[in-house]
């Protein structure tokens, strides 16, 4: 792989919008087929339903927005001191709050724009079906903290499932929206914010400088959560010695950065993204760290040969499991969001069946690394999930 993975756009994302941005991603021609068929596609969409959580808890759902005064915008200078939208997610007492909306109508409306998508409705978006209650009231007690990284150019919104899958098995997540580097990101005062020039062109020290940033962002959410003054009204939910962080694409390499940066981070996983940054080279001091990605780009020993060079420097725990049939946007929403506009993937592997996947490997990873909740999962192939590969390179 020689590129940043921009989204589902050369698989899941492309059945569901018609063109992929220029720049840093080509279509393959399974995708290239479904872009045709699309255009000539009737516009009947069911409404998107993300799946059931599979925890015990019930969700919460709160919006900060994170001011850095103390750095610029890296891609932006201009715009003034960095700032972030962050979405949390918590373990709440049943019955209370409202209904959390998946994006605004004003994200979705970029997002389908920047895909030469605007056919299709923003409402097939915003309209998704979640299951976080805004204003919901928590519970007692401290959990763990994941943070959430999305891909090049998707907006935080694409990890929901995942987040709140894992805040109802008692976990609070921050999923981070890193400003510019989304199709839109709206912010308290109804500016939404598009793509910056980063999107369509890797800034001058490549991809690799996206993701330094990345893990200059999350240390920062970290402070902001974790600090004397937290901006998080809730922040006596989260216990500061048990933080992991993932990311799906350019987001999971910098994963890797921000815990060879930030020795807070315990535990991290890498959803099939390529390491461009020089970290892990180094190594993560013997902090365990999760390789979860599809077959045909993450073989062991061939394709992305970034993962096996990551793989002989990560130092401690670790494991590189590969799912047959799965895509690049089978680690998100994406394929869902596909299936409800009647248009299935071309692997074959159903929509909701990749994320259970994912959210069952992902938190049986978190599960034995911060909460030291043995996980048989995570110690060899499981009958109960022959898509899933051990790799041994």
């Amino acid at each position: 792989m020689t590129r940043i993975r921009r989204t589902a756009a050369a698989a899941a994302l492309a059945l569901l919008l018609p063109l992929p941005i220029a720049g840093m991603a080509s279509a393959t021609p399974s995708a290239t087929a479904s872009v045709a068929a699309a255009h000539t596609a009737p516009n009947v969409f069911a409404s998107p339903e993300l799946p059931r959580p599979t925890g015990p808890h019930a969700v919460g759902r709160d919006i900060l927005h994170l001011v850095d005064q103390d750095r610029p915008d890296p891609w932006v200078p201009s715009a003034g001191p960095r700032q972030l939208m962050v979405s949390m997610y918590y373990p709440a007492h049943p019955g209370t709050g409202g209904p959390a909306p998946y994006m605004t109508t004003e994200e979705a409306r970029l997002f389908l724009k920047a895909k030469n998508a605007e056919s299709f409705p923003p409402e097939l978006l915003t309209g998704t079906r979640t299951w976080a209650h805004t204003d919901a009231r928590p519970e007692h007690g401290r959990f763990p903290l994941v943070v959430l990284s999305p891909g090049m150019t998707l907006p935080r919104a694409t990890l929901t499932g995942l987040a709140e899958d894992l805040a109802s098995r008692g976990y609070v997540v921050a999923l981070v929206d890193h400003t510019y580097e989304a199709a839109g990101i709206t912010f308290p005062d109804g500016q939404t914010i598009p793509c910056g020039q980063v999107c369509d062109t890797p800034p001058a020290g490549g991809p690799g400088e996206v993701s330094q940033s990345r893990a200059k962002d999350v240390s920062f959410v970290l402070d902001e959560l974790t600090g004397r003054h937290p901006a998080w009204r809730y922040a006596r939910m989260i216990d500061p010695n048990r933080i992991g962080m993932a990311g799906h694409s350019i987001g999971g390499d910098a994963a890797s950065v921000a815990m060879a940066d930030d020795d807070r981070i315990r535990a991290g996983v890498n959803m099939d993204g390529s390491f461009w940054a020089p970290d892990p080279a180094t190594g993560l001091h013997g902090r365990p760290f999760l390789l979860l990605g599809e077959q045909e780009d993450h073989p062991a020993g061939g394709g992305d040969t970034s993962w096996d060079k990551a793989w002989a420097n990560l130092d401690g725990w670790k494991r590189w499991l590969a799912v047959t049939g799965a895509d690049h946007g089978s680690f998100t929403d994406m394929d869902v969001l596909a299936a409800a506009a009647g248009k299935p993937t071309p692997n074959g592997i159903p929509p909701h069946r990749s994320e259970e996947i994912t959210r069952s490997y992902v938190a049986a990873f978190f599960d034995l690394q911060l909460k030291g909740i043995p996980q048989p999962l995570l110690d060899g192939p499981s009958p109960a999930n022959p898509e899933v590969t051990f790799q041994h390179p």
